[in-house]
This record gives C-alpha cells, structure tokens and sequence, in this order.
C-alpha cells in the first residue's frame, strides 16, 4: 500500500516547542516520535518552511528548528513558478489572505506535487474543511485534481491499522 505523501507546514515543526499550548506539543511530539519517526508517511518540508524558520528572530527558538529538520531528516520539495501561479489564485480568489501569503504558497505546492495531506495547526487559514472545499474548487479550475487534504496531525494520527 503506497504511504501517503504529507507537506508539513512551518506550525508542525514550531509545535514541538510550543510551551504555550502544551496539549498540541505533546501530540506534535507523540506525532514525530510515532509517525515521522518510524517513517509512516513520506513527510516534506519546503523551502518556504525553511525560509520561515530563517525569519525567527530569537537565534535559540531557529536553531531548535533548524536541527528538528536534521535530526529527522526532513527532505525537501521545492517552490516553483506553477505553485506560484497557484498561491497568487488563492490570494486573488480570497480564499487565503493577502498578508498569509506562505500559507497561499503551502497549499500550492501541495498541490502540484501532488501531496495527500497538508498538515498544519493552522486551523484558521488552512486545517479547516471550508477551506480544503475552496481550495479544491480553484483546484479543479485550475486543472488539478489529485485529493489533497488539509488537515491537523490529531486527524492524521489515529488510524485504526497503526497500534
């Protein structure tokens, strides 16, 4: 059976430090040690997370992030003029907006490369079901149709065949 291929956000790696909300980094970390770890699913990053993670101005937070990526050897799908074109759609449409520009361009390389899942903890631009059914509406437009979810990791974690 063919693993499914998930795009992390830049929530998904800050989560593991998130001391401010401690349920969702003890998901993230259980997350990480269960499923990332193991290599349950293909999981990416981009260069647009790694861009992110390069704007965090507190030098201690970035390094922690930076070494997460290492440590798990996050590989890497790379941002290109399609999922720009994309990401510039969703803006226009105001389906993502204007000053969430990252998050426009998450959703478009999850969906050129063809990615199962976007997991992210942003439930207010993107791990919500009103705007998975936008963004599959400009997809179909726009010729893509390969499923992609857009969703959390509690709702990626609890699969009945995984003990």
């Amino acid at each position: 059976m063919k693993k499914l291929k998930v795009y992390f956000d830049t929530s998904i790696i800050n989560f593991l430090y998130a001391d401010d909300s401690k349920e969702f980094k003890i998901i993230t970390e259980e997350f990480f040690v269960n499923f990332v770890k193991p290599k349950i699913y293909d999981v990416f990053i981009s260069d647009v997370v790694l861009d992110e993670i390069g704007m965090t101005e507190n030098e201690s937070k970035r390094n922690q992030l930076l070494t997460v990526i290492k440590d798990y050897e996050l590989p890497f799908e790379y941002f290109n003029n399609e999922a720009d074109r994309l990401a510039k759609i969703y803006l226009k449409e105001k389906i993502i907006p204007a000053k969430k520009i990252n998050d426009a361009r998450y959703i478009g390389l999850a969906t050129v490369k063809n990615f199962d899942i976007l997991l992210s903890w942003n439930f207010k631009h993107l791990a919500n079901v009103n705007r998975r059914n936008k963004v599959k509406i400009i997809n179909e437009q726009e010729g893509y149709f390969y499923p992609l979810d857009l969703v959390t990791p509690i709702q990626l974690m609890y699969d009945e065949d995984i003990e």
